[in-house]
């Protein structure tokens, strides 16, 4: 038999809140992240709004001398972190610390430091470029820092599937936890790419949406009058643990992980594939997996982006995998308020599931106002909802068709 996985802590760094509890009664008061860029001066720029975290000092959080050798997604990182092990209970120390792994996703990495030293050295000269350069810029660095800071000795990695990052980094460390290499895993996603070239490129593509008189609006998944994503950024992190070792510590365990699966459109490097067929499979998988039915799902939370192109493609997607049961299912989307954290979106809206189960309340999709014909299930509009949930789905989907899917349960010995 399979190790069982579950979720003993949580910690998040989002546009609505700084915390879990912060970040999650926003959620459920349907308040928008969403507002005019402060971080640039984006005057310039076709999208002049985004989901910023907000009144985040890294240096009283962290200590001066540490936070100026992160990139902010570390700085994300490494809050959330330890406000999941907090939350956890979770001590590491020379007892477990070879068995305490680390495998955060992000979807570009320290993007903000590699522009700002790319300045440097035009201004000033490549000397002067600074020497902490390359490790703060690097993808695996909020993993590498994370591993200092706690002590953790195992397993250590980071992925990139673009905004499946942060549910592919949370899926590899359960099968992590369950072929036996580590005992505990510290996994999530960070991310902050609200710098200009981002904003930039992503306007270029025709991805973001540029509602500059109304941001608190911008957002709209499943909405008939969407017209692109809302970036935003932070961090979400979830402590992982065989339920044997859970259960030896005493920990308060908040769900069971059951589910994971994953794969790729091969169809196009930023669109989805019209009729959802990678994006349905990585949720067969998952339920495979998971060991369950169609009929067992009770709630789905949704990649969602607002887009035109996926949120029809994921509409498409769960009709194929549920049939007339995706009907009776609700599904919404939480980008609606946090925006699109790329690769921390699907660790953060991890948190979210497991509240839902916890909690038996499902999050909105805000600003749905015009239901669109092809966007035609139940998206839990613009108020939260009381449903007693027992397993729930996550989605998130990346460029490159990256398809990532997990599955929380509520934990039953």
């Amino acid at each position: 038999m399979r190790r069982r996985v579950v979720v003993t802590g949580m910690g998040c760094i989002s546009p609505v809140g700084n915390n879990v509890s912060d970040t999650w009664s926003a959620i459920l008061a349907g308040k928008s992240g969403s507002g005019m860029i402060t971080l640039f001066d984006a005057s310039r720029h076709k999208t002049r709004f985004a989901a910023e975290v907000k009144d985040f000092d890294p240096a009283a959080l962290l200590g001066q001398r540490e936070a100026r050798k992160m990139d902010r997604f570390t700085q994300f990182a490494t809050v959330a972190t330890l406000e999941a092990l907090e939350h956890s209970g979770l001590k590491i120390d020379e007892t477990n610390r070879d068995r305490v792994g680390i495998l955060i996703g992000t979807g570009i990495g320290g993007i903000g430091t590699l522009l700002d030293q790319a300045d440097v050295m035009r201004e000033r000269g490549p000397d002067r470029v600074s020497p902490f350069l390359i490790p703060m810029m690097i993808s695996d660095s909020a993993a590498g820092m994370l591993a200092i800071r706690v002590g953790a000795r195992g397993p250590n990695m980071a992925i990139a599937t673009a905004c499946a990052s942060g549910n592919n980094a949370i899926g590899d460390a359960v099968e992590t936890i369950r072929r036996g290499a580590a005992d505990v895993m510290i996994a999530g996603g960070a991310e902050a790419s609200l710098v200009p070239l981002a904003m930039a490129g992503m306007n270029v593509m025709g991805a973001l949406s540029t509602r500059n008189e109304d941001p608190q609006t911008a957002s709209r998944p499943f909405d008939k009058d969407r017209d692109g994503f809302l970036m935003g950024e932070g961090a979400g992190i979830l402590i992982l643990e065989s339920l044997e070792h859970a259960q030896a510590r005493g920990a308060t365990v908040f769900c069971e992980l059951n589910g994971h699966g994953t794969t790729d459109d091969a169809h196009h490097i930023s669109a989805p594939a019209e009729n959802g067929a990678g994006a349905a499979m990585s949720m067969k998988l998952a339920l495979e997996d998971a060991d369950l039915n169609v009929n067992d799902i009770s709630y789905i939370n949704a990649h969602g982006t607002s887009t035109p192109l996926n949120d029809k493609s994921e509409t498409a997607a769960i009709k194929t995998v549920f049939g007339e049961q995706a009907y009776s299912i609700p599904v919404s989307s939480t980008k609606s308020m946090t925006g699109h954290l790329l690769g921390a979106s699907g660790a953060v809206e991890a948190v979210f599931c497991i509240l839902a189960i916890r909690e038996e309340i499902l999050p909105p999709t805000i600003n749905y106002q015009t239901p669109d014909p092809e966007c035609d299930l139940d998206y839990v509009p613009n108020e939260p909802r009381k449903v007693s949930t027992r397993h729930v789905i996550s989605n998130s989907f990346g460029f490159g068709g990256h398809n990532a899917t997990l599955i929380f349960s509520r934990f039953e010995e």
